[in-house]
């Protein structure tokens, strides 16, 4: 089998070489996905790289109200009458092109059951006709990687469904689903709900593309059989070409770098590293990775985000980058350069860093006017508050952020996200929008940020085995935590011919909250090209965050501790969030909230006071139908009083509760559920804030 592979890659390579315009097939393409170096020149034959999404309709202008309109499912392009049946239609393309990635996720009973079809060139019958499972990550087409769904930890009807098999078509492309469930547009009276995904490729007219069928599938099986092998073993190719390797390792002090210099026309295929597994997490931040290509930096980039970690060190393996928990990190891009290449790899932290190995592989590589540099651009988006407040209506409303503009002739080959969450609850609904050679609308825009990352539903589950899309972490997707999202290109890249902007809209289910934010993407540009992105040195020197209260400090201020600001110590039982909402009057709109529990549960939250004084104290209580008696416990102290905190209607009521000693350092407030209220039978318990006057009794 490995000298099948051998072969296989020096077909590909010899393929590549050829300077006469190829036959768009499935095979072609196949062979295409699985070759790095063609990700490094512009394509030839060039293309178009568009999609069809069920994003909401009412999205139709930037700056008007609805362009951040968030129904994005069940959105067809109209709906036909075929052989007596109603089908819904979602994808309509006329060729030359091929549909490069398909995502796909329902709601509702049933779900994903419904018949997916797929036409070619205007006929009458379907050529591929399958439930979308079947078809996207079952074994109707083929097999994973290539057909699959993620996490595999996560329950299968709340997977993303991935397809990556190519699938061209020479005249005319359309798709439908046609499903008993679908009630309206946006699912808003119920009924089915089907989100999608479709990247597609449009080339020039000339361009001759074989249309998909199973007897070109079945031409292909050799070629597609290899293919699943190189992505699942990650069999890059590079012990069958002739390499250099330089060898980097060493301290690089605090202010300090060390770096390598190519001379020649050659490419480098590979960095990898060895590091400290249990270094301090900051230095993954602070060590930067810069590349200068023939005199220009296009690469800028933290080590651990170059590298698709982030800031702490989490298993992932990519076709274009790999993690390993002990420290090894690599990137596989093919980075050419005609004359020459610097790498440096600065240390902007105040402590040594230790590569304890580690090299940069370089290779011959035939420059040609098609061929360009590799680029990254990274900022962090510090304390970013995902809600915008209005001015006039004083609403929280969303809005978008830049990821990057490019401006020259290249190809959009990827990005991934390093954030921390603060609140409990999802992160980000956010919808991407590229726009490509200056489009006045956005030629792509999606369905929500988990989508656009290959999983569905905000789930936290890891997957970090698939060759183009991985989670490493996300463990704040649904908590205060650390996620990472990756989402590598090869088919589905982007080409552009004068500019490219990615933007993403930030949108938070609770509408306000402040996480760190930092977006890096991978590009390809001929020489000239630009990035919007500056060097970020003061985004790389923050400090990291590792847990809720590095971003929302638990310390008092101006006499007073907010509530979502404590952090929890610990909760004996029922559930406990940091709620938002503007409609009830609470301090910054949030409370601590905790619900579910029962007669004699617990809740204890921890704050920090800079100074030990005796002082009056003052908690401002949410009252409602649902809530509770509750006993309070002061640093150690139980307060006398039981407080009924249930009413007829939602309200903030501040309750005297005396004079206190604040403890220098960490204080704890432990509240004890007494009886359920009498309305609703419930004890729920809101805690807005509380204020400090040692003028008070």
């Amino acid at each position: 089998m490995r000298f099948n592979t051998i072969l296989f890659v020096i077909t590909i390579l010899l393929f590549c070489s050829c300077t006469k315009t190829p036959v768009i097939t499935t095979e072609s393409l196949l062979r295409e996905m699985v070759n790095r170096e063609a990700l490094a020149r512009f394509p030839d034959p060039s293309f178009y790289l568009r999609q069809f999404s069920s994003y909401d309709r009412a999205t139709t202008k930037p700056g008007d109200p609805s362009w951040f309109a968030n129904a994005d499912r069940t959105m067809f392009i109209r709906k036909e009458m075929n052989s007596g049946r109603i089908e819904q239609v979602m994808f309509d393309a006329d060729g030359p092109g091929a549909i490069v990635r398909f995502w796909m996720t329902f709601a509702g009973e049933n779900s994903g059951r419904g018949t997916l079809r797929i036409y070619f060139d205007n006929q009458e019958n379907p050529t591929i006709q399958g439930t979308a499972f079947d078809v996207l990550s079952g074994k109707l087409l083929t097999g994973k990687p290539l057909a699959s769904s993620v996490s595999d930890s996560t329950k299968y009807e709340m997977r993303g469904h991935n397809l990556y098999l190519p699938i061209p078509y020479s005249a005319h492309c359309k798709i439908t689903y046609e499903s008993d469930n679908i009630k309206d547009a946006g699912a808003k009276t119920g009924g089915e709900a089907v989100y999608y995904n479709i990247d597609y490729r449009t080339y020039a007219s000339n361009v001759k593309v074989v249309s998909f069928s199973f007897n070109e599938l079945a031409k292909a099986s050799p070629t597609l059989e290899n293919v699943q092998q190189l992505l699942e073993t990650r069999d890059r190719g590079l012990d069958i070409i002739a390499t250099e390797t330089s060898v980097v390792s060493g301290t690089i002090p605090a202010g300090g770098f060390i770096s390598r210099s190519f001379t020649g026309i050659k490419a480098i295929r590979k960095i990898v590293l060895k590091l400290n597994p249990l270094a301090d997490p900051q230095s993954l931040r602070t060590t930067v990775m810069e590349i200068l290509f023939d005199g220009e930096r296009t690469v800028w980039c933290p080590l651990g985000d170059f590298f698709g970690t982030g800031y702490q060190l989490r298993f992932s393996n990519t076709w274009y980058s790999s993690v390993n928990p002990d420290g090894t990190i690599c990137v596989y891009w093919v980075m050419p350069f005609k004359k020459n290449a610097e790498v440096i790899i600065h240390n902007f932290g105040v402590e040594d860093v230790e590569i304890f190995q580690g090299e940069i592989v370089t290779a011959a590589y035939n420059w040609d006017q098609n061929s360009m540099h590799f680029g990254t651009s990274w900022h962090q988006f510090t304390h970013l508050i995902t809600g915008k407040k209005n001015e006039t209506t004083g609403s929280i409303e969303p809005f978008d952020v830049n990821y990057v503009e490019l401006t020259g002739k290249g190809t959009y080959v990827g990005d991934a996200i390093t954030l921390f969450n603060t609140v409990y609850a999802w992160w980000g609904e956010g919808d991407e929008k590229i726009y490509v050679n200056g489009e006045t609308f956005p030629s792509h825009i999606g369905t929500g940020s988990e989508d656009y990352y290959g999983y569905a539903w905000c789930r936290p589950e890891k997957f970090a085995n698939h060759p183009f899309i991985a989670q490493p972490d996300g463990s704040g997707n649904f908590w205060p935590g650390y996620t990472v999202n990756i989402r590598y290109r090869g088919l589905d890249n982007i080409p552009f011919t004068s500019s490219l902007k990615f933007d993403i809209e930030m949108w938070h289910w609770v509408r306000e909250a402040t996480i760190n934010f930092a977006p890096v993407t991978f590009w390809y540009i001929l020489p000239g090209g630009k990035s919007n992105i500056a060097p970020d040195t003061e985004g790389a020197k923050a400090r990291v965050v590792l847990k809720r209260s590095d971003i929302l400090s638990p310390e008092i201020t101006n006499g007073k501790i907010e509530g979502e600001n404590m952090v929890l110590s610990s909760v004996s039982a029922g559930d406990f969030s940091y709620q938002n909402s503007s409609d009830y009057g609470w301090s910054n709109n949030f409370q601590a909230f905790w619900t579910d529990g029962k007669k004699g549960d617990q809740l204890e939250l921890t704050f920090i006071s800079t100074e030990s004084v005796e002082t009056g104290v003052i908690a401002g209580f949410t009252v409602a139908p649902d809530y509770g008696v509750f006993r309070i416990n002061f640093n150690g102290k139980r307060l006398p009083e039981v407080f009924g905190l249930y009413n007829k209607n939602v309200a903030c009521k501040e309750i005297n509760l005396g004079k206190q000693f604040l403890i220098k350092g960490e204080n704890r407030i432990l509240i004890e559920i007494i009886n359920s209220g009498p309305t609703e039978g419930k004890a729920f318990f809101g805690l807005d804030y509380l204020s400090f006057n040692n003028k008070l009794k």
